[in-house]
């Protein structure tokens, strides 16, 4: 079994060099290598010798794709993100590009450390949507924390149909407000806002008769067509653009 195995692995090492080819540009070396990225492209990945050593970037391909396919990371949250994922790899970030530094010892150990990276940063900001919609919801969190905004998060509350209805935060009624309830909806589109309006709808019918709603709308990647904002208006929704936050923080604070 283990002469099985050490023959797999052979093979793989054979593959891995027959489909790793070098290219001289300028005076970079390009390596182009056999992983994929999710384009079915091959990674690329650039050597320089410097300092008795070699310095190894993706040249700021990786970031610079994400950006262009609508992906930012500019809010502090997923720079924090970004940092921890590449620290797990001894990736630094300069300027937009993965880099890291190799001796003729470890070059082959930091090469494959480089494209690991590559492929976990592009892996959790463009197709886990999910750490998306929690780093949408933790921003929300730090906006209410950073104006000193009450409230208590992932309430379920139970509508007039028996339903049981998840909301993720409530602010309680004060002597000035009614009791608020908010959703952070990271990607607005004419299902989640149905959904919206079915979960308020219902739930508004065993609350109290002044009590409000709003919706806060991920627009920092994509436009939030008007037909959303007018569908929420029309269930007694109070739709609110992320990037026009401030307007309601009167309105939450009391």
């Amino acid at each position: 079994m283990i002469k099985e195995i050490e023959a797999l692995l052979q093979n793989y090492q054979k593959w891995l060099k027959d489909k790793t080819t070098l290219r001289e540009v300028n005076d970079w070396i390009e390596i182009t290598t056999p992983y994929l990225d999710r384009h079915n492209d091959y990674l690329q990945i650039y050597a320089q010798k410097r300092n008795g050593g070699y310095v190894l970037t993706d040249d700021g391909y990786v970031l610079d794709d994400l950006e262009q396919n609508g992906c930012k990371l500019e809010s502090p949250k997923r720079q924090k993100l970004l940092k921890i994922t590449l620290n797990g790899f001894g990736v630094q970030l300069h300027e937009a590009r993965l880099e890291i530094q190799a001796t003729p010892e470890n070059f082959a150990l930091r090469k494959h450390n480089l494209l690991q990276a590559m492929l976990a940063v592009n892996d959790l900001f463009y197709l886990a949507e999910p750490m998306v919609a929690s780093l949408f919801y933790e921003d929300v969190v730090a906006w209410l924390e950073l104006h000193e905004i009450r409230y208590t998060p992932r309430i379920k509350l139970t509508g007039k149909s028996g339903f049981d209805h998840n909301f993720d935060f409530v602010i309680p009624k004060s002597r000035r407000y009614p009791e608020r309830i908010l959703q952070a909806i990271n990607r607005p589109s004419r299902d989640t806002a149905e959904a919206l309006a079915f979960s308020w709808i219902d739930t508004k019918e065993v609350r109290a008769s002044d009590s409000r709603a709003y919706a806060f709308l991920n627009d920092s990647e994509h436009t939030v067509a008007g037909s959303i904002l007018e569908a929420l208006r029309s269930y007694e929704l109070n739709p609110v653009l992320w990037s026009n936050r401030e307007e309601v923080r009167v309105d939450l604070l009391g």
